[in-house]
Protein backbone atom coordinates (compact mmCIF):
# COMPACT_ATOMS: atom_id res chain seq x y z
CA UNK A 1 0.00 0.00 0.00
CA UNK A 2 1.42 3.39 -0.68
CA UNK A 3 1.98 6.35 1.62
CA UNK A 4 3.00 9.49 2.10
CA UNK A 5 3.46 11.93 4.67
CA UNK A 6 1.30 14.64 6.30
CA UNK A 7 2.80 17.89 5.48
CA UNK A 8 1.97 19.52 9.11
CA UNK A 9 2.89 16.45 11.45
CA UNK A 10 4.91 14.33 8.84
CA UNK A 11 2.94 11.18 10.27
CA UNK A 12 2.17 8.71 7.16
CA UNK A 13 -0.91 8.21 5.42
CA UNK A 14 -1.85 5.20 4.01
CA UNK A 15 -3.55 5.26 0.73
CA UNK A 16 -5.71 3.18 -1.39
CA UNK A 17 -3.76 1.02 -3.94
CA UNK A 18 -6.20 2.70 -6.96
CA UNK A 19 -4.33 5.70 -6.57
CA UNK A 20 -0.79 3.72 -7.25
CA UNK A 21 -0.03 1.19 -10.35
CA UNK A 22 1.29 -2.06 -10.15
CA UNK A 23 4.85 -1.05 -10.79
CA UNK A 24 4.69 0.88 -7.50
CA UNK A 25 4.05 4.51 -9.12
CA UNK A 26 1.63 7.01 -8.41
CA UNK A 27 -1.00 7.16 -10.96
CA UNK A 28 -2.04 10.24 -12.92
CA UNK A 29 -4.72 11.50 -10.25
CA UNK A 30 -2.29 11.04 -7.62
CA UNK A 31 0.86 13.25 -9.12
CA UNK A 32 -1.86 16.21 -10.67
CA UNK A 33 -2.98 16.01 -6.46
CA UNK A 34 0.71 16.68 -5.95
CA UNK A 35 1.84 18.68 -8.62
CA UNK A 36 0.44 21.74 -7.79
CA UNK A 37 2.58 21.93 -4.86
CA UNK A 38 5.85 21.42 -6.89
CA UNK A 39 4.42 24.68 -9.61
CA UNK A 40 2.46 26.62 -7.48
CA UNK A 41 4.63 29.39 -7.60
CA UNK A 42 5.25 29.32 -11.79
CA UNK A 43 1.21 29.14 -12.24
CA UNK A 44 0.67 31.87 -8.96
CA UNK A 45 2.15 34.31 -11.48
CA UNK A 46 1.02 32.98 -14.91
CA UNK A 47 -1.49 35.01 -16.66
CA UNK A 48 -4.50 33.51 -17.40
CA UNK A 49 -6.09 33.24 -21.23
CA UNK A 50 -9.22 34.86 -22.28
CA UNK A 51 -12.03 32.72 -21.17
CA UNK A 52 -15.97 32.40 -20.60
CA UNK A 53 -17.01 33.18 -17.22
CA UNK A 54 -17.27 29.81 -15.68
CA UNK A 55 -14.44 28.99 -17.56
CA UNK A 56 -12.68 31.95 -15.47
CA UNK A 57 -14.28 30.41 -12.59
CA UNK A 58 -12.94 27.38 -12.59
CA UNK A 59 -9.41 28.73 -13.29
CA UNK A 60 -9.73 30.80 -10.25
CA UNK A 61 -10.38 28.34 -8.38
CA UNK A 62 -7.67 26.02 -9.83
CA UNK A 63 -5.02 29.04 -8.78
CA UNK A 64 -6.86 28.85 -5.17
CA UNK A 65 -5.78 25.22 -5.15
CA UNK A 66 -2.65 25.67 -6.81
CA UNK A 67 -1.57 28.57 -3.71
CA UNK A 68 -3.09 27.29 -0.87
CA UNK A 69 -1.73 28.89 2.67
CA UNK A 70 -1.46 25.10 4.03
CA UNK A 71 0.38 22.26 2.46
CA UNK A 72 -1.31 18.92 1.90
CA UNK A 73 -1.48 15.91 1.79
CA UNK A 74 -2.87 16.11 5.95
CA UNK A 75 -4.00 13.78 8.48
CA UNK A 76 -7.53 13.86 9.91
CA UNK A 77 -6.17 15.40 13.02
CA UNK A 78 -4.36 18.27 11.29
CA UNK A 79 -7.40 18.75 8.60
CA UNK A 80 -9.64 19.40 11.98
CA UNK A 81 -7.41 21.53 13.35
CA UNK A 82 -6.69 23.74 9.50
CA UNK A 83 -10.73 23.67 9.52
CA UNK A 84 -10.88 25.65 12.60
CA UNK A 85 -8.30 27.90 12.41
CA UNK A 86 -9.93 28.85 8.71
CA UNK A 87 -13.36 29.21 10.61
CA UNK A 88 -12.12 31.55 12.75
CA UNK A 89 -10.29 33.35 10.10
CA UNK A 90 -13.74 33.55 8.23
CA UNK A 91 -15.76 34.85 11.01
CA UNK A 92 -13.02 37.71 11.84
CA UNK A 93 -13.13 38.45 8.20
CA UNK A 94 -16.98 38.83 7.84
CA UNK A 95 -17.33 41.09 10.81
CA UNK A 96 -14.57 43.29 9.53
CA UNK A 97 -16.73 43.71 6.42
CA UNK A 98 -19.41 44.14 8.40
CA UNK A 99 -17.58 46.80 10.51
CA UNK A 100 -16.60 48.38 7.12
CA UNK A 101 -19.90 48.47 4.97
CA UNK A 102 -21.71 50.46 8.23
CA UNK A 103 -18.87 52.88 8.30
CA UNK A 104 -19.07 53.29 4.75
CA UNK A 105 -23.39 53.70 5.11
CA UNK A 106 -22.66 56.58 8.27
CA UNK A 107 -19.92 58.38 5.85
CA UNK A 108 -22.55 58.20 3.15
CA UNK A 109 -25.47 59.85 5.53
CA UNK A 110 -22.08 62.53 6.72
CA UNK A 111 -21.60 63.60 3.47
CA UNK A 112 -23.30 67.15 3.14
CA UNK A 113 -25.05 68.44 0.24
CA UNK A 114 -23.85 71.64 -1.59
CA UNK A 115 -26.21 73.80 -0.58
CA UNK A 116 -25.28 72.92 3.55
CA UNK A 117 -22.19 73.49 2.37
CA UNK A 118 -22.43 76.78 1.27
CA UNK A 119 -24.52 77.76 3.91
CA UNK A 120 -22.07 76.97 6.35
CA UNK A 121 -19.17 78.63 4.42
CA UNK A 122 -21.54 81.52 4.99
CA UNK A 123 -21.93 81.14 8.79
CA UNK A 124 -18.16 81.22 8.60
CA UNK A 125 -17.62 84.17 6.85
CA UNK A 126 -20.50 85.65 8.83
CA UNK A 127 -18.43 84.61 11.99
CA UNK A 128 -15.05 85.89 10.92
CA UNK A 129 -16.01 89.43 10.22
CA UNK A 130 -17.56 89.61 13.37
CA UNK A 131 -13.96 87.99 14.57
CA UNK A 132 -12.14 90.66 12.35
CA UNK A 133 -14.34 93.44 13.80
CA UNK A 134 -13.23 92.41 17.40
CA UNK A 135 -9.86 92.01 16.82
CA UNK A 136 -10.33 96.07 15.00
CA UNK A 137 -12.03 97.00 18.29
CA UNK A 138 -9.71 95.47 20.54
CA UNK A 139 -6.73 96.75 18.71
CA UNK A 140 -8.14 100.10 19.10
CA UNK A 141 -8.76 99.12 22.48
CA UNK A 142 -5.10 98.41 23.44
CA UNK A 143 -4.30 101.62 21.41
CA UNK A 144 -6.54 103.58 24.10
CA UNK A 145 -5.16 101.41 26.66
CA UNK A 146 -1.64 101.92 25.61
CA UNK A 147 -2.19 106.01 24.97
CA UNK A 148 -3.60 105.97 28.88
CA UNK A 149 -0.78 104.18 30.22
CA UNK A 150 1.67 106.28 28.80
CA UNK A 151 -0.46 109.32 30.03
CA UNK A 152 -0.39 107.76 33.69
CA UNK A 153 3.46 107.09 33.34
CA UNK A 154 3.69 110.67 32.38
CA UNK A 155 1.70 111.51 35.58
CA UNK A 156 3.40 108.60 37.69
CA UNK A 157 6.68 110.74 36.83
CA UNK A 158 5.53 114.21 37.68
CA UNK A 159 3.83 112.69 40.94
CA UNK A 160 7.30 111.25 42.20
CA UNK A 161 8.78 114.72 41.31
CA UNK A 162 6.15 116.54 43.24
CA UNK A 163 6.36 113.95 45.97
CA UNK A 164 10.45 114.83 45.94
CA UNK A 165 10.07 118.73 45.98
CA UNK A 166 7.60 117.90 48.75
CA UNK A 167 9.74 115.93 51.34
CA UNK A 168 12.16 118.17 50.61
CA UNK A 169 9.80 121.27 51.40
CA UNK A 170 8.96 119.01 54.08
CA UNK A 171 12.27 118.30 55.82
CA UNK A 172 12.86 122.25 55.34
CA UNK A 173 9.67 122.81 56.85
CA UNK A 174 10.78 120.28 59.67
CA UNK A 175 13.94 121.86 60.69
CA UNK A 176 12.22 124.68 60.52
CA UNK A 177 9.28 123.82 63.15
CA UNK A 178 12.00 122.39 65.15
CA UNK A 179 13.68 125.91 65.60
CA UNK A 180 10.61 127.80 65.79
CA UNK A 181 9.65 125.21 68.66
CA UNK A 182 13.07 125.65 70.16
CA UNK A 183 12.69 129.63 70.68
CA UNK A 184 8.72 129.67 71.32
CA UNK A 185 10.06 126.34 74.41
CA UNK A 186 12.59 129.13 75.36
CA UNK A 187 9.87 132.10 74.86
CA UNK A 188 7.81 130.40 76.78
CA UNK A 189 10.38 129.25 79.80
CA UNK A 190 11.37 133.30 79.78
CA UNK A 191 8.13 134.06 79.78
CA UNK A 192 7.26 131.91 82.53
CA UNK A 193 10.44 133.34 85.08
CA UNK A 194 8.88 137.02 83.99
CA UNK A 195 5.20 135.67 85.23
CA UNK A 196 7.15 134.19 87.96
CA UNK A 197 9.16 137.52 88.74
CA UNK A 198 6.24 139.59 88.11
CA UNK A 199 4.14 137.57 90.25
CA UNK A 200 7.06 137.59 93.04
CA UNK A 201 7.95 141.10 92.59
CA UNK A 202 3.96 142.85 92.86
CA UNK A 203 3.93 140.52 95.80
CA UNK A 204 7.04 142.48 97.02
CA UNK A 205 6.61 146.10 98.53
CA UNK A 206 9.31 147.94 97.60
CA UNK A 207 8.75 150.49 100.69
CA UNK A 208 9.28 147.33 102.65
CA UNK A 209 12.34 146.53 101.57
CA UNK A 210 13.60 150.05 101.60
CA UNK A 211 12.17 150.42 105.03
CA UNK A 212 13.03 147.67 107.00
CA UNK A 213 11.53 148.01 110.74
CA UNK A 214 12.08 145.31 113.56
CA UNK A 215 13.63 144.84 116.68
CA UNK A 216 16.59 143.69 118.46
CA UNK A 217 16.29 143.06 122.23
CA UNK A 218 14.80 146.41 123.46
CA UNK A 219 15.82 148.42 120.62
CA UNK A 220 13.92 149.22 117.92
CA UNK A 221 15.40 149.19 114.21
CA UNK A 222 15.09 150.41 110.93
CA UNK A 223 17.17 148.93 108.15
CA UNK A 224 19.24 146.98 110.97
CA UNK A 225 20.15 150.38 112.45
CA UNK A 226 18.95 150.81 116.68
CA UNK A 227 17.45 153.83 117.66
CA UNK A 228 17.51 154.71 121.55
CA UNK A 229 20.29 153.99 124.01
CA UNK A 230 19.56 151.76 127.14
CA UNK A 231 21.99 151.67 129.71
CA UNK A 232 24.01 148.39 130.98
CA UNK A 233 23.66 147.54 127.43
CA UNK A 234 25.64 144.67 126.62
CA UNK A 235 26.82 146.68 123.28
CA UNK A 236 25.94 150.36 123.50
CA UNK A 237 24.49 151.99 120.96
CA UNK A 238 26.63 154.78 119.42
CA UNK A 239 25.15 158.23 118.26
CA UNK A 240 26.52 157.67 114.61
CA UNK A 241 24.21 154.80 114.63
CA UNK A 242 21.22 156.83 116.08
CA UNK A 243 21.73 159.80 113.79
CA UNK A 244 21.86 157.40 111.20
CA UNK A 245 18.46 155.93 112.35
CA UNK A 246 17.10 158.98 112.31
CA UNK A 247 17.85 159.46 109.10
CA UNK A 248 16.22 156.66 107.43
CA UNK A 249 13.10 157.57 109.44
CA UNK A 250 13.21 161.41 108.61
CA UNK A 251 13.07 159.46 104.94
CA UNK A 252 10.22 157.17 105.62
CA UNK A 253 8.06 159.84 107.01
CA UNK A 254 8.70 162.24 103.96
CA UNK A 255 8.59 159.43 101.23
CA UNK A 256 5.07 158.54 102.88
CA UNK A 257 3.86 161.74 102.64
CA UNK A 258 4.98 162.82 99.02
CA UNK A 259 3.16 158.98 98.95
CA UNK A 260 -0.18 160.02 100.13
CA UNK A 261 0.09 163.85 98.94
CA UNK A 262 0.54 165.27 102.64
CA UNK A 263 1.71 168.85 102.72
CA UNK A 264 2.37 169.34 106.51
CA UNK A 265 1.55 172.14 108.41
CA UNK A 266 4.25 174.44 109.90
CA UNK A 267 7.02 171.93 108.93
CA UNK A 268 8.92 170.86 106.56
CA UNK A 269 11.40 167.25 106.85
CA UNK A 270 15.14 167.15 105.14
CA UNK A 271 16.09 163.81 104.67
CA UNK A 272 20.35 163.79 104.82
CA UNK A 273 21.25 160.70 106.29
CA UNK A 274 22.82 161.36 109.32
CA UNK A 275 22.75 164.58 109.49
CA UNK A 276 18.71 165.05 108.67
CA UNK A 277 16.33 168.64 109.58
CA UNK A 278 13.38 169.30 110.29
CA UNK A 279 12.51 173.07 109.10
CA UNK A 280 10.00 174.94 111.24
CA UNK A 281 8.01 177.32 108.62
CA UNK A 282 5.25 178.82 110.98
CA UNK A 283 6.16 181.50 113.59
CA UNK A 284 9.91 181.55 114.70
CA UNK A 285 11.80 179.76 111.70
CA UNK A 286 14.11 177.43 112.48
CA UNK A 287 15.94 174.50 111.60
CA UNK A 288 15.78 171.59 114.10
CA UNK A 289 18.59 169.29 113.89
CA UNK A 290 17.68 164.94 113.99
CA UNK A 291 20.47 163.90 115.24
CA UNK A 292 22.67 164.09 118.52
CA UNK A 293 25.64 163.88 120.21
CA UNK A 294 27.43 162.73 123.53
CA UNK A 295 29.62 165.81 124.29
CA UNK A 296 27.90 167.39 126.68
CA UNK A 297 29.75 171.11 126.11
CA UNK A 298 27.71 174.17 126.22
CA UNK A 299 27.08 174.25 122.77
CA UNK A 300 26.08 170.48 122.58
CA UNK A 301 23.82 171.32 125.29
CA UNK A 302 22.11 174.04 122.96
CA UNK A 303 22.20 171.63 120.18
CA UNK A 304 20.44 168.92 122.48
CA UNK A 305 17.83 171.48 122.74
CA UNK A 306 17.34 171.72 119.19
CA UNK A 307 17.60 168.15 118.49
CA UNK A 308 14.33 167.33 121.39
CA UNK A 309 12.38 170.55 119.20
CA UNK A 310 13.31 168.78 116.00
CA UNK A 311 12.07 165.42 117.41
CA UNK A 312 9.08 166.49 118.61
CA UNK A 313 8.68 168.67 115.25
CA UNK A 314 8.99 164.90 113.67
CA UNK A 315 6.36 163.66 116.29
CA UNK A 316 3.87 166.48 114.99
CA UNK A 317 4.68 165.47 111.40
CA UNK A 318 3.81 161.51 111.95
CA UNK A 319 0.51 162.51 113.69
CA UNK A 320 -0.50 164.88 110.98
CA UNK A 321 0.08 161.82 108.60
CA UNK A 322 -2.09 159.57 110.92
CA UNK A 323 -4.71 161.86 111.44
CA UNK A 324 -5.01 162.05 107.64
CA UNK A 325 -4.87 157.78 106.86
CA UNK A 326 -7.59 157.72 109.80
CA UNK A 327 -9.59 160.21 108.11
CA UNK A 328 -9.88 158.32 105.03
CA UNK A 329 -9.88 154.79 106.54
CA UNK A 330 -11.90 153.94 109.69
CA UNK A 331 -10.94 150.67 110.30
CA UNK A 332 -7.30 152.06 110.56
CA UNK A 333 -6.08 151.49 113.76
CA UNK A 334 -2.50 153.03 115.29
CA UNK A 335 -0.98 151.16 118.12
CA UNK A 336 0.14 154.49 120.32
CA UNK A 337 -1.59 158.20 120.38
CA UNK A 338 0.07 160.82 119.88
CA UNK A 339 -0.29 164.27 122.16
CA UNK A 340 2.50 167.09 121.59
CA UNK A 341 5.85 165.34 122.63
CA UNK A 342 4.35 162.38 124.14
CA UNK A 343 3.34 158.66 122.09
CA UNK A 344 1.99 156.35 124.40
CA UNK A 345 1.79 158.23 127.08
CA UNK A 346 6.09 158.25 126.76
CA UNK A 347 8.30 161.45 125.96
CA UNK A 348 10.54 161.52 123.21
CA UNK A 349 12.48 164.51 124.48
CA UNK A 350 15.70 163.15 125.74
CA UNK A 351 16.90 166.24 127.63
CA UNK A 352 16.04 165.76 131.23
CA UNK A 353 14.62 162.63 130.41
CA UNK A 354 15.89 159.01 130.96
CA UNK A 355 17.65 156.64 128.43
CA UNK A 356 14.66 154.25 129.03
CA UNK A 357 11.69 156.28 128.02
CA UNK A 358 13.33 158.15 125.15
CA UNK A 359 14.22 154.41 123.96
CA UNK A 360 10.33 153.46 124.35
CA UNK A 361 8.97 157.00 122.94
CA UNK A 362 11.26 155.77 120.04
CA UNK A 363 10.33 151.87 119.91
CA UNK A 364 6.91 153.67 119.37
CA UNK A 365 7.50 156.28 116.69
CA UNK A 366 8.94 153.05 114.47
CA UNK A 367 6.04 150.94 115.45
CA UNK A 368 3.34 153.73 114.42
CA UNK A 369 5.49 154.23 110.68
CA UNK A 370 5.25 150.69 110.67
CA UNK A 371 1.73 150.27 110.46
CA UNK A 372 1.16 153.57 108.36
CA UNK A 373 3.79 152.00 106.06
CA UNK A 374 1.46 148.67 105.78
CA UNK A 375 -1.56 150.89 105.22
CA UNK A 376 -0.19 153.08 102.47
CA UNK A 377 1.01 149.54 100.68
CA UNK A 378 -2.54 148.10 101.28
CA UNK A 379 -3.89 151.30 99.66
CA UNK A 380 -1.85 151.08 96.68
CA UNK A 381 -2.42 147.59 95.89
CA UNK A 382 -6.18 148.32 96.51
CA UNK A 383 -5.94 151.27 93.91
CA UNK A 384 -3.89 148.87 91.62
CA UNK A 385 -6.25 146.07 91.42
CA UNK A 386 -9.49 148.41 91.09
Amino acid sequence: MPTLPCQRCQQPLALPASTSSPSGQLSSGARALLAPAAGASRNATAAPAPLSRPLAHTAALQRLLAAPALRHPLCKECTDAALKLTAAESEQLRAERDALAAWQAEVKRAEPGDEHLHDEIRQLEDEAELVTQGLREAERDRLDVEAELRALEQEERELEGDEQRFWAQYSELSLSLAKLSSQRDALQTAAAHDAAQLARLQQTNVYNDAFSIGHDGGFATINGLRLGRLPGSAAPTEWREINAAWGQACLLLDTLARKCGVVFEDYRLCPKGSFSTIEKLAGDKAVYELYGSGDWQIGRLLQSRRFDHGMVAFLECLRQLAAWACARDAELRLPHAINKDRIGEASIRLQFGSDETWTRALRHVLLTLKVLLSWACRRDESSTAA
